[in-house]
């Protein structure tokens, strides 16, 4: 049986706003296994990014973060002091942020902040982090690597910046590495360097990965399951074959609908789209998170609790009332118009 590394249930951050209480992240609950890639879609918005800084412990002051359960590599998180999670960050899991040039420090040489995090949680010498950022960067592609680490970040272009924050990632080889829109900045072409050498580097150091995107583009190539996410919910989850080939949740068929197919879409043919706005998650939203904006929305869906309930395989779930088969449907009649 795969090792676990990551097991979450019932995961909620309530954020104190003027207005109330924001319900960012509303009873989740996944795990991810060892060497396994989960990517977290959806909108912005949508609460990806909080449920990832919430695993790191690095949400604001006004956020409240509970859950049923909480282990990373078995050791329950919930529970854990400022120093204790301070010893897991950089170690145990690390984080690539979404932008690398607010992430890094303008005030520090590259080399400084990749050997700060071993020299933090393993007992080696300065030489020997040095010479572990050197290999790290010749690993995630850095041309003369021992004279990139007297370099500032601001000498460096986006697509380098990012690749030493990935490099930092690795410096303790880390169970869990999250990674938040880490190609986002980036143009097309070194997004596809990036994505191929995050891959190549799970694999090399078997490491798991949580990757949070809206690009479905993105979790196609790279994600072993998929987990969507609107308005704080899980909608969908399951694996990138069984959500991309069979989404169940209107939601999920709509973001499809979005994306041109190579070789089916026709040129200036008008993509998919979907209507409206994310909800205001201040205070609770009686009934399916998506009803609004759903074109098979009825009054069923718009009372009570909508659970999660499995599609054509215990494996693939999705949040609606409505039947897998009915969904199927809507699937074939939303793909013919």
């Amino acid at each position: 049986m795969t090792k676990q590394i990551l097991e979450i249930e019932n995961l909620c951050v309530d954020i104190d706003v003027p207005s109330g209480v924001l319900r960012a992240v509303q009873n989740i609950s996944f795990t991810v296994a060892k060497g396994e890639t989960l990517s977290i879609v959806g909108e912005s918005g949508c609460g990806k990014s909080i449920t990832a800084l919430s695993l790191m412990n690095l949400l604001p002051k006004s956020a409240k973060r509970s859950a049923d359960k909480l282990t990373l590599d078995g050791r329950d998180l919930r529970d854990l002091n400022e120093r204790e999670m301070s010893d897991l960050r950089g170690d145990a899991m690390a984080m690539i942020f979404q932008e690398p040039m607010t992430s890094l420090n303008p005030a520090y040489t590259i080399g400084n902040q990749l050997e700060e995090a071993m020299l933090r949680h393993r007992n080696v010498s300065t030489a020997e982090a040095r010479d572990r950022a050197v290999f790290l960067l010749e690993k995630v592609g850095i041309t003369a690597a021992r004279s990139r680490l007297g370099q500032y970040p601001h000498q460096l272009s986006g697509g380098l910046r990012q690749r030493v924050m990935i490099a930092m990632s690795l410096m303790c080889e880390p169970a869990l590495i999250l990674a938040d829109e880490p190609t986002t900045a980036l143009d097309v072409t070194i997004q596809a360097q990036i994505l191929h050498l995050l891959a190549e580097l799970r694999h090399e150091f078997d490491s798991s990965l949580i990757l949070i995107t809206h690009d479905l583009g993105i979790v196609a190539r790279v994600a072993d399951r998929v987990a969507v996410m609107y308005a704080g919910e899980f909608v969908e989850t399951g694996t990138t074959e069984q959500v991309f080939n069979a989404p169940s949740h209107p939601y999920t068929q709509g973001l499809l609908r979005c994306i041109p197919i190579p070789g089916k879409t026709k040129r200036g043919a008008h993509l998919g789209a979907i209507p409206g706005i994310v909800p205001n998650l201040v205070g609770r939203i009686e009934g399916c998170h998506f009803a609004s904006r759903c074109p098979y929305a009825d009054d069923a869906c718009r009372t009570g609790d909508v659970a999660l309930r499995p599609s054509f395989e215990k494996s693939h779930e999705y949040r609606c009332v409505l039947s897998p088969e009915i969904c199927a449907a809507n699937l074939k009649s939303g793909a013919a118009a």
